[in-house]
């Protein structure tokens, strides 16, 4: 049995029999770097992609492979301390992070997910423009029009400056310049014709979607998180335009790609939780989000997409059920540390498809303590529909030797509940 076939034997049809697969969600930069100097082997070392594909894979590539001083120490180029290295869990491409193949290789875990390189948001996109940069910062415009502050020491995901939409009038503009329906075909990628040759031969699960598009997700990264909550209820006209536009888009551009080949997930970004509840009620995601789920769920399903994954940080457990009643089919990565208990939420929601749940910091507690939180995966693999892997990035606190007991003794369990 291949990856791709394992994946969709566990998440649609929760085969208990079949193995689950070995991914992490992904490793914080500084926690790659404190490893290589702990004892992992640095063989192949991810290396930062350089090229602009599209806004869903070279969002933050600029600040990535920008000049900066500090990725130099003792003489040796190290990853940024705060770029994500993906593992699996977390698809590839996106946000011009790189993919892991060191602690991969060593544990002998499973190939990523890999995402189609589809333009899902502006073509044309934004120029990216440098508008400030000296040793400590970068300030420059991204391919998504949102001006963006970066500082270099600490180099973790650029912070939201200034955004495109701030009006009906610059959100009309947009529309016009850079969502046009007439170019479709033109948001595909450049090889489209290779790739459909070499996804149709595939062994590893093929995805679509990803950062930052969501129904919650898109308008606060293109709006920004205060002017979206204002915006709810000053200009609600302005929001559901905007979620129709991309709703449309969405299914357009997916008709094209689905026209030509099948995908075996969709991944949905919200990020809509924060720490212990959902950032917008319950009446704000039913009037604004829940019209647009239906319709693009409905249309996924009607294309034989059956897994239709949302990712959301925080305290989800509320919000769930609507969720669920717009269409999709499985969440992650469930933050043990904002109250998320994966047992809970199998118990009341049986055939919800699941990732993660595994309280990433309390690896850093010894043997005993990641002996007790990985009993709760033992639980959930007898129940199917479940990947799991630590519940976020593996944070720098997290010591070589004790990620190595932990991986070791959750790749072991894995093998133990199938084959």
């Amino acid at each position: 049995m291949n990856l791709r076939e394992r994946f969709l034997e566990i998440m649609r049809n929760f085969n208990t029999n079949v193995r689950s697969i070995k991914w992490e969600f992904g490793y914080w930069g500084k926690t790659i770097n404190n490893w290589y100097k702990q004892g992992l082997p640095k063989k192949n070392p991810a290396p930062i992609p350089t090229e602009i594909s599209s806004p869903t894979a070279s969002l933050y590539t600029v600040a990535w492979t920008c000049e900066n001083k500090f990725r130099y120490k003792d003489g040796v180029e190290n990853f940024p301390d705060g770029i994500a290295i993906t593992a699996g869990g977390l698809y590839w491409p996106t946000q011009g992070l790189p993919l892991d193949r060191d602690v991969k290789d060593y544990f002998n875990m499973d190939e990523t997910q890999q995402l189609i390189d589809v333009n899902l948001l502006f073509y044309p996109m934004f120029e990216p423009k440098t508008l400030e940069e000296d040793e400590n910062h970068l300030k420059y415009q991204d391919v998504d029009g949102v001006i963006r502050l970066f500082l270099k020491e600490t180099a973790t995901i650029p912070s939201g400056w200034e955004w495109p939409i701030k009006d009906e009038k610059s959100w009309e503009e947009i529309k016009k310049e850079r969502i046009n329906f007439d170019n479709i075909r033109q948001r595909l990628p450049k090889n489209w014709d290779r790739l459909v040759k070499e996804y149709k031969n595939r062994d590893y699960p093929l995805v679509l979607g990803g950062y930052p598009h969501g129904f919650f997700g898109t308008p606060a990264h293109l709006l920004g998180y205060d002017r979206l909550f204002y915006f709810y209820f000053d200009k609600p006209k302005l929001i559901h335009d905007i979620l129709n536009t991309f709703t449309e888009l969405w299914i357009a551009v997916y008709s094209e790609v689905l026209a030509d080949i099948e995908v075996d997930a969709v991944h949905i970004w919200e990020d809509i939780s924060f720490g212990r509840g959902s950032m917008v009620s319950p009446n704000i995601i039913r009037e604004f989000m829940l019209p647009y789920y239906k319709r693009f769920t409905s249309f996924l399903k009607s294309r034989g997409v059956d897994i239709i994954l949302v990712d959301t940080d925080g305290y989800c457990m509320d919000i769930i059920p609507l969720f669920i009643e717009g269409g999709i089919t499985g969440m992650y990565p469930f933050e043990v540390s904002c109250g998320m208990d994966i047992i809970k939420v199998r118990k009341k929601f049986p055939k919800l498809q699941m990732m993660g749940g595994i309280p990433k910091s309390d690896i850093s507690l010894g043997k005993r303590r990641i002996d007790e939180i990985l009993e709760p995966v033992k639980e959930i693999l007898k129940t199917g529909g479940y990947i799991p892997f630590g519940d976020h990035l593996i944070p720098p606190e997290i010591r070589w030797n004790d990620f190595t007991y932990y991986r070791n003794r959750l790749n072991n369990i894995i093998d133990e509940f199938g084959k």
